[in-house]
C-alpha cells in the first residue's frame, strides 16, 4: 500500500531516484536546472573553478541573467556586469538573458521550468519557481559550486506547511496582501527552513503572475521552498510561452499525507501594509491610514510583473499621482513591459506621472540611487530592511500594487477599495 505523501517529497523522491523519502532523511538530488545572476554567479564562481581547474557539468542546465547591476551606472557595476558577460561568451553558455528583466520572472517567461523538476538559485528568492510545481530553492556561491560541477546536491527532506486560503480574495487585493499577512502571522522564521505549500480555492483562482508572487514570498517565511501543485492554469501558461508536453498530473499532496495545514479566509481579507523595517510588521491598511508617504516604487519580482502593472494602472486610470510624489515604475521584464505597452497599461502610468525605469532588480536590491533619503516610500518589493533599498534613512512600507498606487494617488498610505469604489 502507498503511503500518502506530499508534493515536497513527490519532488525530492523524482530527483533523488527513490520510491518515497521521508522529512529529516538526507538524501543526494540531481539538479534539473541552476539559475545564478550577474552579482552572485561568476564573479564568484569563475575564481573558485579556475582554482580547482574544474569544468561545469552540463552547460544546458544552466542559466545567467544580467538583472542586479543593468543598466551599468558606475565603474563597480560595469566590472560585475563585464566578467559575467565575458565569463558567459568564453563558457559559450547558450541561456544568458542580459537585461531583459529580473531572473525569477525571466527563467519560466524563457520556458525553463516546468512541473517536477528539481532546481536551484543563486538568489534568495528562488523559491519563486515553486509557484509552477518545481522544487526551486536559494543557495549560496560555495553550494553552487558544487551544482555546477556536479550537477547534485545534498538535501535535508522537509516537513510541509500547508497554508490553505478558502474563499476568493476581493477587488483591490492581490497574493501580496495573502503573503504579508502570512508573514504578519507566523513571522519571518514561519517556515522554519521547511517547504511551505499553498492550496486552497483562493489559490487555485490565482493567474500565474500571482502565484509566483506567493511562491517567491515564502523566503519571508523562511521556507527553503514555497509549493503551488500544478494545474491548468499552470499548462496554460507555460504553453504560451512556448513550453510543450506539460505533465501536471500527480504533481500534488495526497490527501492523508502529513503536513501541518493553517486555514485563512481570502474574502474577509483586508488590503495589508508592513512598516518598516521588517515585512513581518504587517497590519491592515486601516491602521497605517493618513502615514504620509513621498515615494511610491512599483517594481521587483513580487510586485511589477503584468498583472501588478495592470493593477496600478486600474488605481491610476485618468488621474494624477499627488503633488510632490515620486511614481517610480520598473516592470518586471521586457515581456511584461511591452505586453503593457501594447493594452496602454503603461500610458496609463506614464499619464499619472510615473518615472519608468528599467527591467531590473533596481531599487528592490539597493541599486540606481532612486529613493530618496529621508523619505517615506511605498513600495512592492519583497523586503524593506533598513538600507534594502539603497537610503539607510528611508523608511520603507511594504504593500500590494493597488495599495501602492492609491497611497500614490494621495500622497499618503490609502486603502485601494476606497479608490476602486
Amino acid at each position: 500500500m502507498t503511503h500518502p505523501t506530499t508534493l515536497a517529497q513527490k519532488l525530492i523522491a523524482r530527483a533523488s531516484g527513490r520510491a518515497h523519502v521521508k522529512p529529516g532523511e538526507i538524501v543526494n538530488c540531481k539538479v534539473d536546472l541552476a539559475m545564478f545572476h550577474d552579482s552572485s554567479g561568476p564573479r564568484r564562481l569563475k575564481p573558485m573553478l579556475e582554482e580547482l581547474g574544474a569544468q561545469l557539468w552540463d552547460k544546458s542546465r544552466i542559466v545567467l541573467v544580467m538583472d542586479h547591476y543593468v543598466p551599468e551606472r558606475d565603474d563597480d557595476s560595469r566590472r560585475i556586469v563585464r566578467i559575467a558577460r565575458d565569463w558567459a561568451a568564453e563558457q559559450q553558455l547558450p541561456n544568458v538573458y542580459d537585461s531583459e528583466g529580473i531572473c525569477h520572472v525571466v527563467l519560466p517567461q524563457k520556458g525553463h521550468i516546468r512541473p517536477g523538476m528539481f532546481c536551484v538559485g543563486g538568489d534568495s528568492h528562488s523559491p519563486t519557481g515553486g509557484a509552477f510545481g518545481a522544487y526551486m530553492f536559494g543557495i549560496g556561491s560555495t553550494e553552487m559550486l558544487g551544482v555546477v560541477v556536479r550537477g547534485e546536491i545534498w538535501l535535508r527532506v522537509p516537513q510541509t506547511i500547508r497554508m490553505q486560503w478558502d474563499g476568493r480574495l476581493p477587488e483591490g487585493l492581490t497574493a501580496k496582501d495573502m503573503a504579508l499577512h502570512m508573514i504578519g502571522q507566523f513571522g519571518m522564521n514561519g517556515g522554519e527552513y521547511q517547504a511551505v505549500e499553498f492550496c486552497g480555492e483562493a489559490v487555485r483562482q490565482l493567474s500565474m503572475p500571482e502565484r509566483m508572487t506567493l511562491s517567491n514570498m515564502s523566503a519571508e517565511l523562511g521556507a527553503q521552498a514555497g509549493l503551488i501543485a500544478p494545474d491548468e492554469t499552470t499548462r496554460a501558461w507555460l504553453e504560451s510561452v512556448g513550453v510543450k508536453d506539460v505533465e501536471t498530473d500527480g504533481w500534488h499532496t495526497d490527501e492523508g499525507a502529513e503536513a501541518i495545514t493553517h486555514r485563512f479566509d481570502a474574502a474577509s481579507l483586508a488590503p495589508q501594509v508592513a512598516a518598516p523595517h521588517s515585512p513581518a510588521n504587517t497590519r491592515p491598511v486601516g491602521q497605517f491610514r493618513d502615514v504620509p508617504v513621498q515615494a511610491a516604487y512599483i517594481g521587483a519580482c513580487t510586485g511589477a510583473k503584468l498583472d501588478d502593472l495592470r493593477a496600478a494602472a486600474q488605481v491610476l486610470r485618468g488621474q494624477r499621482a499627488a503633488p510632490g510624489m515620486r511614481l517610480l515604475v520598473a516592470p518586471a521584464s521586457l515581456r511584461d513591459q511591452q505586453q503593457a505597452e501594447d493594452e496602454g497599461v503603461m500610458s496609463v502610468l506614464r499619464d499619472a506621472g510615473a518615472e519608468v525605469l528599467a527591467t531590473s532588480c533596481g531599487a528592490c536590491s539597493g541599486y540606481g540611487g532612486t529613493i530618496p533619503d529621508g523619505a517615506n516610500v511605498i513600495s512592492t518589493t519583497a523586503r524593506n530592511f533598513k538600507g534594502r533599498m539603497g537610503s539607510a534613512t528611508a523608511q520603507v512600507y511594504l504593500a500590494s500594487p493597488y495599495t501602492v498606487a492609491a497611497s500614490a494617488l494621495r500622497g499618503h498610505i490609502a486603502d485601494p477599495r476606497e479608490v476602486l469604489a
